[in-house]
C-alpha cells in the first residue's frame, strides 16, 4: 500500500528478541526496541502491540526456534539416552558459544525476572520453562528410567541447563561448562547401568 511502511516481521521479531534476550525485559525500553528493529514506536504499537504483548511474541519466538533443535537432540532417546541428554546439552552449549547471540538464555533470564513481570507475562516465561521439563521427562522415560528416576532427573538436567546459560552470562568458560555438562551425563549413565 502507498504510504505504508514495509518491514519484514520475521526480521523484526528476531531484533526484538534479541534485545530482550540482551537487556532482558526490565531494562528494555520502548526506544531500545524502536532503535534495535528500526521501527517508531507508534509503529511497535500497530503492528507489533504492547511491550508484554511483544515480549511474549518473543518468548515463543525464542522457545520454538530452540525447542525444534532440543526434540531433534533428544530423539535417539529411546534407543540412546545418555547420547540424547549430551546432545540436548550440545544445543545449549553451541547457543552459548555462538558470538553473534547474547550470553544467557531468554527463558532463564525471564523466569528470574518473574518478581516484576505481569502475571500474564510471568506464567507465560513459566510455561515455557516447563516445556523443557516436559519434553526431557518425556526421553528420558522413553530411555528406560522409571518413572521416578525420569522425574528426577528431568528436573536435574533442566536446572543444570539453565544454570549453564546463568554461568555462561557470568563468565564461565566452555571447559568449565563442559565439565557441568559432564557430571551429570556420568550421573545417568550410573544411573541407567544401575
Amino acid at each position: 500500500m502507498a504510504g505504508r511502511k514495509q518491514f519484514d516481521m520475521d526480521a523484526v521479531l528476531d531484533a526484538a528478541m534479541i534485545q530482550f534476550w540482551r537487556d532482558g525485559y526490565a531494562d528494555t525500553s520502548l526506544d531500545d526496541l524502536s532503535r534495535a528493529t528500526g521501527l517508531n514506536r507508534s509503529s511497535i504499537y500497530s503492528s507489533l502491540g504492547d511491550k508484554d504483548t511483544l515480549f511474549l511474541r518473543c518468548l515463543d519466538l525464542y522457545a520454538a526456534r530452540y525447542g525444534e533443535k532440543y526434540d531433534a537432540a533428544l530423539a535417539c532417546a529411546a534407543s540412546e539416552p545418555v547420547a540424547a541428554v549430551r546432545a540436548f546439552f550440545e544445543v545449549t552449549l553451541h547457543r552459548i558459544a555462538d558470538p553473534a547471540l547474547p550470553d544467557g538464555c531468554l527463558i532463564a533470564q525471564s523466569a528470574m525476572a518473574v518478581p516484576v513481570l505481569s502475571p500474564a507475562v510471568a506464567a507465560h516465561a513459566r510455561q515455557a520453562l516447563g516445556f523443557q521439563h516436559v519434553r526431557l521427562h518425556a526421553a528420558l522415560k522413553a530411555g528406560g528410567l522409571t518413572d521416578r528416576d525420569a522425574e528426577a532427573f528431568a528436573v536435574h538436567v533442566a536446572a543444570v541447563n539453565q544454570s549453564l546459560a546463568v554461568m555462561s552470562r557470568a563468565g564461565a568458560g566452555p571447559e568449565q561448562l563442559l565439565a557441568i555438562v559432564g557430571v551429570t551425563v556420568d550421573a545417568l549413565s550410573q544411573a541407567l547401568r544401575a
